[in-house]
C-alpha cells in the first residue's frame, strides 16, 4: 500500500535500473500523480499519527486483559488475542508512512520491502482472524458446542499458527517493494510495488487479485453465511440475553467493512484503469488518486477502532477493566459483578 502516491506505470516517465524507459502516453501526461500538497500531507500525517497513538496502547490493554484472564479462553478469545497482535504490528508501521508523507521514504530499500511485508501480513490475517470468530461463533450458538477442552484450545491455537503462515504466503508480493524516485527529474523517493517492467502488468492484476480474495471478498462471505445463520439462531431463542457477547463481534466486523470496503472498491476502480475494462479519463484518474490517500488512512482507523468497540460493548471486559484500574470496592462486590456477568454473557471465556 502507498499512503501518498497512486503509483501509475503509465503516466511516470523515469527508466529502470535496466535503463529501459516507459513508452509515456501524452494524452496523459497532465495526470501525472504528484505529491500530496504541504498543508494535507500534515493534516493526514497528523491523523495517522493520532491512529498509531490510540491503536498502541488499546490493543496492548485489550491482550492484557485476555492474556491474563484466570477464566478459561474460548477460541474467539484466542482468535481476538491474535487479532490484536495484528492490529497492533500493523499500527506500528504508521509512523513511517506518516514521516514519508512530508519528507518522502527515507528509510532505504530494506525497510521498504519490511514494513510492506508486515503491513501486508497483518491486512491478511486481521480478516481472517475474524472470519474464524465468525465461524467460531456458529459452531458455539448454532451447534451448540459449547464444552470447550483442552483439545479444542489446542486446535484453535494450531488454526492461528495456520492464519499467521497463510497471511505471510499472501504478503510475500510485498517484497517486490522497492525505495526509488518517482521521476527521473525529481529528488523524492517512494516505497512501492516494481515489478520487471516486461510481466509488471501481470503480477500487479494477480497481487491485486489476491488482496481482494482472500482479503475481502471471501472472508467477508464466510462472516456473511455465519452470522445470517447465528442471528436467525438467535432470534429464534428465548435466552436472547445470554449472547449479549455477540454484539461485540457483529460491532467489529461492521466496522471492518466502513473502514475497508472504501480502500477496496477504490482499488478495484484503480486496477480497472490500469487494465482498460474502465475507459481512462484525466478527471477520473485525479479523483482515484485524491479517493486513493483517503481510504487508505480510513483503513488504518481499523487498527484502533476495535480496543473500543471492547470496552464500550464487551461486558466481560468493563469487569476486567474496573479491576486493573481498582475500581472495585469489595471483592464480593467484584465477585457479585462476575456472577451477573456470567449469567448475561455467552459462554465462559475471558472476553467473548
Amino acid at each position: 500500500m502507498s499512503f501518498f502516491y497512486s503509483f501509475e506505470d503509465y503516466t511516470s516517465n523515469y527508466t529502470h535500473d535496466n535503463h529501459t524507459p516507459y513508452v509515456v502516453n501524452p494524452n496523459t501526461l497532465s495526470c501525472e500523480t504528484e505529491p500530496l500538497t504541504a498543508t494535507p500531507a500534515i493534516i493526514l500525517c497528523l491523523i495517522l499519527i493520532a491512529i498509531f497513538l490510540l491503536a498502541i496502547p488499546g490493543n496492548l490493554l485489550v491482550g492484557w486483559v485476555i492474556g491474563t484472564s484466570r477464566q478459561a479462553r474460548t477460541p474467539s478469545d484466542i482468535y481476538l488475542f491474535h487479532l490484536t497482535i495484528a492490529d497492533g504490528l500493523m499500527a506500528l508501521t504508521i509512523p513511517f508512512w506518516a514521516i514519508a508523507l512530508l519528507k518522502g521514504w527515507i528509510f532505504g530499500d530494506f525497510l521498504c520491502k519490511f514494513l510492506s511485508l508486515t503491513f501486508e501480513t497483518n491486512f491478511y490475517t486481521s480478516v481472517l482472524f475474524l472470519a474464524c470468530i465468525s465461524i467460531d461463533r456458529y459452531l458455539v450458538i448454532v451447534h451448540a458446542s459449547e464444552n470447550v477442552g483442552t483439545r479444542q484450545r489446542k486446535c484453535s491455537r494450531i488454526l492461528c499458527g495456520a492464519v499467521w503462515a497463510f497471511g505471510l504466503a499472501l504478503a510475500l508480493p510485498a517484497l517486490f517493494n522497492d525505495a526509488f524516485k518517482l521521476t527521473t527529474n525529481s529528488e523524492r523517493i517512494i516505497c512501492h510495488e516494481r515489478f520487471d517492467i516486461d510481466s509488471a502488468s501481470s503480477w500487479r492484476n494477480v497481487t491485486h487479485g489476491f488482496r481482494h480474495i482472500f482479503g475481502f471478498f471471501l472472508p467477508l462471505f464466510v462472516m456473511i453465511m455465519c452470522y445470517s445463520i447465528t442471528i436467525t439462531k438467535l432470534l429464534q431463542s428465548r435466552g436472547f440475553r445470554k449472547h449479549r457477547a455477540m454484539k461485540v463481534i457483529i460491532a467489529v466486523v461492521v466496522v471492518f467493512l466502513l473502514c475497508w470496503t472504501p480502500y477496496h472498491m477504490t482499488t478495484i476502480i484503480d486496477l480497472l484503469m490500469k487494465t482498460g475494462l474502465i475507459r481512462y479519463d484525466c478527471a477520473l484518474r485525479m479523483s482515484v488518486d485524491r479517493a486513493m490517500v483517503i481510504t487508505n488512512g480510513l483503513a488504518l482507523f481499523h487498527s484502533c477502532i476495535n480496543p473500543v468497540l471492547y470496552a464500550f460493548v464487551g461486558e466481560k471486559f468493563r469487569m476486567k477493566m474496573m479491576q486493573l484500574f481498582h475500581w472495585k470496592t469489595r471483592a464480593d462486590w467484584v465477585s457479585k459483578i462476575s456472577r451477573s456477568t456470567s449469567q448475561t454473557s455467552e459462554g465462559n471465556g475471558a472476553v467473548l
